[in-house]
């Protein structure tokens, strides 16, 4: 497996490849259901790419990106396990040369629910997705439907400016107690992960949004909102940690 913490040298390898491309672009503190991603592309492409980047402008609080979690060694420990031919670790002044001058909005969907309780957040991820695969130039890229906002965004941004890749949805991987896998679970104490499996047990019941918000909050959970539109239900809310709040999202197809 290829490491490259130069772009310039990226840049050189990929000249080489020949056959398909599948990429996996991640910021690190990699679970089951990156490998999950990472196996996909291992099966269905003759290179798969792995990018770990935290991507700060992507963050609307400072403390969520000073508590994202760093786990490097571990990371490339499962790529290289599931096949991964290269991995991608770019720097602040590859990814952003101009200083984040230039960036990519989207003006409707990215307004609603988590782009309702992050401003520009979303504008971060499509910024930093579009440039991830400039630079990847791979023929089909991943995304787990964990971030289902996200995937119908990015899959949208690619259609709107005729990017030639593929966008790749794939289910979410859970915990046997149906928790959503996330990086950010790590951060869940003893209390907070008893709680947690909740969240995606009154999603899947027959409860209104409504009454489903005032469940959780209940049980100590801070809703930022539940909504059910496009076939599914949404839900984001926040369990506490000690002196921080762990924001958990999920969502499930409505029948």
């Amino acid at each position: 497996m290829n490491v490259f913490e130069s772009l310039e040298r990226w840049r050189t390898y990929r000249r080489t490849i020949t056959g398909s491309v599948g990429f996996v672009p991640t910021m690190g503190a990699l679970h089951r259901g990156h490998a999950s991603l990472l196996e996909r592309s291992v099966r269905e492409n003759n290179q798969s790419v792995l990018s770990i980047y935290i991507n700060p402008t992507q963050f609307n609080n400072s403390q969520d990106l000073c508590n994202y979690p760093k786990t490097l060694d571990q990371d490339l420990a499962i790529a290289r396990r599931a096949g991964v031919d290269a991995v991608i670790l770019p720097r602040y002044e590859d990814i952003y040369p101009d200083g984040y001058r230039y960036q990519i909005d989207e003006t409707q969907f990215s307004n609603e629910l988590c782009g309702a309780h992050r401003p520009g957040h979303f504008t971060g991820v499509l910024t930093v997705v579009m440039k991830l695969l400039n630079i990847v130039r791979a023929d089909r890229a991943y995304f787990g439907k964990k971030d289902y906002q996200q995937y119908l965004l990015i899959r949208d941004m690619v259609d709107a400016f005729f990017m030639d890749v593929e966008i790749v949805g794939c289910e979410t991987v859970r915990e046997c107690d149906g928790l959503a896998l996330s990086s950010r679970n790590v951060l869940l104490d003893e209390q907070a992960r008893k709680l947690a499996p909740h969240l995606n047990a009154l999603l899947r019941s027959c409860a209104t949004d409504q009454q489903i918000a005032d469940k959780l909050e209940c049980m100590g959970y801070a809703v930022d909102y539940i909504v059910t539109r496009h076939g599914r239900r949404f839900a984001a809310a926040m369990l506490t940690c000690g002196d921080r709040q762990v924001r958990l999202i999920d969502n499930v197809e409505i029948n």
